[in-house]
This record gives C-alpha cells, sequence and structure tokens, in this order.
C-alpha cells in the first residue's frame, strides 16, 4: 500500500513538472525560427518632393506675372478648362492698360534681354503682348513663347461657377496637397508642372544674362512662388497674393 502511495505522488509530481515545459514547447513552436519575423516592421514610404527648381544659382532671374484684369474677373467665375480659357475671356480694357503700365515700369529694372514666356490662355497671351510691347517700344529684345505648364490650375466641377468657391480648394490643400477636391488638379501637381517648367528653361536657354518673365495665373503662381520659397505647396496660401497686372521677382531660398 505505501508502494502504491508513493508511485501515485511520484506520476503526480512528473505531471505537474512537464506540464509548463509542454506548454513552453507549443508556445515556441508557433514563434517563426527567423528572429527578424518577430518583429513588425513597418515599411515608411518615401517622400516624392514636388519641387523640381534646380539648386541655386540660377542661370536667369525670374519674375512672376499674373495676367491683368480679364472679363472672367469682373463675372467672377472660375475659369480654368483650357477649351473655354484659350479662346474666351480675354482682358478687359483695363487688364490690357493694366499690363503695359507693368511693362513700362519694368523697363529700369529689366536685363537688356527679357524672354516671355505664357500660358496658352487668352487672358495670358493678350498680357504678355501687352507687357512685351511695352518694353520693345523702349528698344528691348523680348521674344514671347508659349509654355502650357503655366496654364491655370484646373478646378474640376467648380468650373465656370463663382470664384468664392476658391477657398473651399485652399482649405483642403492645407491640410493635404495632394487632394483633388471638386476633381481639382492638387498643388503638388501643379507645383510640379510650374518648377518643372522653370528647371526646363535653364537647360534650354542660353546663358545671356537674359530675364525670364513667367505670364500664368494666380494659383499657379502662387504655388510657383511656394517651390523658390522652398516651402511645401499646402502652404502656398501664406504667401502675399499676386494682384492682376502685378509683377514679382522670384527668388530662390
Amino acid at each position: 500500500l505505501v508502494c502504491g502511495v508513493q508511485s501515485l505522488l511520484q506520476l503526480f509530481a512528473l505531471s505537474i513538472w512537464t506540464r509548463p515545459n509542454a506548454m513552453k514547447k507549443a508556445v515556441h513552436s508557433t514563434r517563426p525560427a527567423n528572429p527578424v519575423a518577430r518583429k513588425s516592421i513597418k515599411t515608411k514610404q518615401k517622400k516624392v518632393s514636388s519641387n523640381m527648381l534646380p539648386p541655386a544659382p540660377l542661370r536667369h532671374r525670374y519674375f512672376a506675372l499674373r495676367h491683368g484684369e480679364s472679363k472672367a474677373n469682373v463675372a467672377k467665375l472660375i475659369i480654368s478648362d483650357p477649351k473655354v480659357g484659350t479662346k474666351r475671356y480675354g482682358l478687359t480694357a483695363a487688364g490690357r492698360a493694366g499690363a503695359s503700365r507693368t511693362g513700362i515700369a519694368f523697363q529700369r529694372r529689366a536685363s537688356q534681354k527679357v524672354v516671355v514666356v505664357c500660358s496658352d490662355f487668352t487672358r495670358t497671351r493678350e498680357t504678355a503682348n501687352a507687357f512685351a510691347k511695352a518694353l520693345r517700344q523702349a528698344g528691348f529684345c523680348c521674344p514671347i513663347r508659349v509654355g502650357t505648364e503655366l496654364r491655370e490650375r484646373r478646378f474640376g466641377s467648380l468650373e465656370a461657377g463663382p470664384n468664392t468657391r476658391y477657398e473651399e480648394v485652399w482649405a483642403v490643400d492645407r491640410r493635404d496637397p495632394s487632394s483633388r477636391p471638386f476633381g481639382a488638379e492638387s498643388a503638388k501637381a501643379v507645383q510640379r508642372r510650374t518648377s518643372g517648367l522653370v528647371a526646363r528653361l535653364e537647360k534650354e536657354l542660353p546663358d545671356d544674362g537674359s530675364d525670364v518673365v513667367l505670364v500664368s495665373h494666380g494659383d499657379a503662381l502662387q504655388i510657383l512662388q511656394s517651390a523658390f520659397q522652398g516651402l511645401d505647396p499646402s502652404r502656398h496660401r501664406s504667401l502675399q497674393h499676386l494682384e492682376p497686372a502685378e509683377l514679382r521677382e522670384l527668388k530662390l531660398k
């Protein structure tokens, strides 16, 4: 009887000792053999910059010129579709006069050669022509070329609607410059195409000390300014806005 009791006690003690070891083995068997696999590896997505400007110093001086007062401005309409903007909504008489005055004022600081690059919209082409005419009359060499990269930012379903709705797009820009509210072109895409044009002009234009005047639209130039300032396109509205027919030098920072 004593022997039987001792045998039972030994079996009981053995079961207690082996149970945790079995549990440990079970736990270990579910773990991967590779220690690297135990870690939760988070892949960090590489941030791709939309700023295509080459590093300083640039070979030319660059100036932003917003188009003069247009018929779309007067009507308070958003006109961003090239199918419409390249054919209609040109400058008002006040807009042409404003562009001419800007050209006359620029004579005091311009290089002898000024290359004008403009959007193909009617309001920017007419602005470029009035501006360049004022310079040519004073003896400046002032060729004009068209760059579709300077087109107005596309505003999607807001097209032909009231220009008071710009604010709704800019509010989203501040949160996410890669977003496309109302189907609008993203701020990042605008910065990429406008700054990419400057990078291309730096390569294509001769190194002859000429100035380059970029005739474009409010949002496109606002976002290009952010590239020159080294700012994320989400901050484009933090910069001073360009008025119609206003000329502003763009300097790399």
